[in-house]
């Protein structure tokens, strides 16, 4: 069946500055007053680290492939230390399970990086995952990784570090298509140009395909098939003038997603629609001002099934339907002292509502109970940021520091015969609580030689799905905890940095403490708890290398992590056990043309992943895999390029999980493209 697609956009862009301009802070302005069409930037078009930013570690993916089968996620998975809760992608994951951290951090799906797109926080309202599919459909110039907490004026929630994702505008058309394995079909469209005082673009992609078998072969029985997939998204970006000194940014973004697991009743959904807008102004003197709303609307529906010890039959074991709605607000001041913006002082507030009605206790295919659980939550919180100096010019050093007000409301789970009388009507009270957050970091350039350190405290609130929803995955059952208390970092790092303009080498050491940190806690025979457990610590070096020759980039990366839990009570047999999802080594190699309008161009990339544990008490351990992926395009014609991609070319065999009987999936196997791209 055809997926139908919503209408959808995301936040106005300018196109990539230069690097000179690319300097400027990541979210809002530049430092130095200049016309409003110069400072008044947005991170639609930053691609490179704010001065702010870099008294920490941190990169930025520039440029982003787009369509014939290029995947975001994916291309995250060069940044080593930056792990994604499975180690597969959108088109074959569970979307609950697609949450993303750093730094050894661990977690479950929830995600403990801060990930933001032009600015607005994108984890889902109830479960806090990421739906990757969601920015298939929009035109990213570049994602901005800062590595640990502490920055106030991203928001709550970066524990690990923040996640950019900016938008850029596009400049004509550009159309794409291609044709892969499993007989998959991807295709994206893109168009944009002045209209009026402003620009605007639009932004449409398709993708399906057969999908593969996820089951490893020899465990497979007749229950087990393809995993097909089906997504799609479009939208509509407006930027305009207003005045001299004032401009509107809005957007409009809708995406849709269809997958099921391989095999029969695991259907799942996911229809988004975003909607934000935002006016920026530079007043009399150099002071300016914006101010944001966005509003985030998921509607998110889930099978799962009941699968026979010999993999023989199937029956539905839960139908699940999850809407939650995201809202949000913010408002910044950059005063101008002493003709200069140094000071970022601000407000922000967020709120998330969503509810899980789930029918289950399946007999001849009919359920016979029905769960709902849900709640809201609130934070509001005030920041402020002080930065001096710029990178690359001496000292730079910054101070912030950010205090937030979260409240949950009322939280409920019954359960009832279908038709019937409630059999469990629970209320869980309301709590409110205060959090502190901060960071404070130097970086002094000495030529081609810098030095950097930081220290921050970070915080997150914990999911209304952690909070309320039990759930099960075969025979094993994990119980909700609606005590479960934020969790807390505190961290600190040291680096240092080389460069020449050509070769750029970094070298990162950090200590991190995440004090109760939530976990599914195993506390009996097939159950577990989500608990606070009383910290994870987490220490490791990170490298990363890139040189330049010609028309080509060569870049390494690779991270070694020593993380550890700390628990006692109903906990204590995790003390000293890594966490869950989290190798000890990981890596990259990718070597790729960085000049879009050569006759021929291309890349090539190798991925490590270490060995890591599948479970709390590490009793299934996913093995370690070297991929390679690698395209070619060869351009035919002034605006007209034909292109080949693969995915995983020698078919390795990438562990994605085990469940408790010892069951491997995989995750994406040998994808072959070929298709074509245009561009007037």
């Amino acid at each position: 069946m055809m997926l139908s697609l919503v209408s959808a956009a995301a936040l106005a862009a300018q196109a990539a500055p230069s690097q000179g301009e690319a300097e400027a802070e990541s979210i809002l302005f530049y430092h130095q007053p200049r016309r409003l069409q110069e400072i008044l930037v947005t991170g639609a078009g930053l691609l490179s680290p704010s001065p702010a930013d870099r008294v920490q570690s941190t990169s930025s993916i520039v440029p982003l492939d787009h369509g014939l089968g290029a995947r975001l996620e994916n291309r995250l998975r060069d940044e080593a230390g930056l792990v994604q809760f499975r180690r597969s992608d959108g088109r074959s994951a569970h979307p609950t399970s697609q949450g993303v951290t750093l730094r050894g951090l661990g977690g479950n799906a929830s995600s403990r990086a801060l990930v933001t797109l032009d600015g607005i926080p994108q984890a889902d309202p109830f479960g806090g995952w990421v739906a990757w599919s969601a920015y298939d459909a929009i035109r990213l110039g570049g994602v901005i990784i800062a590595r640990g907490g502490g920055s106030g004026a991203d928001g709550s929630g970066a524990l690990a570090g923040t996640i950019g994702l900016h938008s850029e505008m596009t400049d004509g058309v550009e159309a794409s298509a291609a044709y892969g394995s499993h007989n998959s079909l991807d295709t994206g469209l893109s168009a944009g140009g002045a209209l009026g005082s402003g620009e605007v673009a639009l932004d449409a992609r398709y993708a399906r395909g057969d999908g593969f078998i996820p089951i490893v072969s020899g465990q497979r029985g007749a229950v087990d098939r393809a995993a097909p997939y089906e997504q799609g998204g479009a939208g509509i970006r407006l930027r305009f003038d207003t005045g001299d000194s004032g401009r509107v940014e809005a957007s409009l973004r809708g995406f849709s997603d269809r997958r099921d697991r391989g095999v029969d009743y695991t259907a799942s959904k996911i229809d988004g629609l975003d909607a934000s807008v935002r006016y920026l102004q530079e007043l009399d003197g150099g002071t300016q001002w914006m101010a944001l709303a966005y509003v985030q609307l998921r509607e998110f529906e889930s099978g799962f099934a009941s699968v026979s010890a010999d993999r023989d039959s199937a029956n539905p074991a839960l139908q699940q339907r999850v809407p939650a709605t995201g809202l949000g607000a913010r408002v910044e001041l950059r005063p101008a002292i002493h003709d200069r913006n140094l000071l970022r002082i601000g407000a922000d507030w967020r709120r998330t509502v969503g509810r899980t009605e789930e029918d289950y206790f399946f007999t001849n295919f009919r359920p016979n109970r029905h769960r709902s659980a849900g709640g809201t939550s609130d934070v509001i919180g005030a920041y402020a940021q002080w930065s001096e100096g710029e990178a690359g010019q001496g000292l730079l050093w910054t101070l912030s520091g950010r205090l937030d007000r979260w409240s949950l409301g009322t939280g409920y789970r019954r359960e009832a015969p279908i038709g019937g009388a409630p059999t469990l009507d629970l209320r869980f009270p309301a709590r409110t609580g205060w959090e502190g957050s901060g960071r404070a970091g130097l970086r002094y350039d000495m030529g081609r030689v810098a030095l950097r350190t930081a220290a921050y405290r970070g915080w997150r609130l914990p999911t209304l799905n952690e909070l309320y929803r039990p759930y099960r995955v075969g025979a094993e059952t994990t119980l909700a905890n609606p005590d479960l208390a934020p969790e807390t970092l505190w961290g600190g790092e040291a680096g240092v940095e080389w460069d020449n303009g050509g070769t750029f080498l970094s070298l990162t050491g950090f200590l991190n403490q995440l004090e109760n940190p939530i976990a599914n806690v195993t506390i009996g025979t097939n159950l577990n708890e989500r608990q606070n457990l009383d910290a994870i610590d987490a220490k490791g070096l990170e490298f990363a290398a890139e040189q330049h020759i010609g028309p080509l980039s060569l870049r390494a990366t690779w991270a070694f992590t020593d993380a550890r839990v700390d628990a006692s009570g109903a906990a204590a047999q995790l003390d000293g056990r890594r966490p869950a999802q989290i190798a000890k080594n990981g890596g990259s190699l990718s070597l790729r043309t960085h000049d879009e309008w050569l006759p021929v161009g291309g890349f090539a990339t190798l991925r490590y992943i270490g060995s890591q544990n599948e479970d709390d008490l590490g009793l299934q351990r996913l093995d370690d895999a070297l991929t390679l992926d690698a395209g070619l395009w060869v351009r035919v014609l002034k605006n007209f390029r034909i292109e080949a991609r693969g995915e995983n070319i020698f078919d390795e065999l990438v562990p994605a999980s085990i469940s408790a009987s010892g069951l491997i999936e995989r995750a994406t196997p040998r994808t072959l493209w070929l298709g074509a791209r245009a561009h007037f």
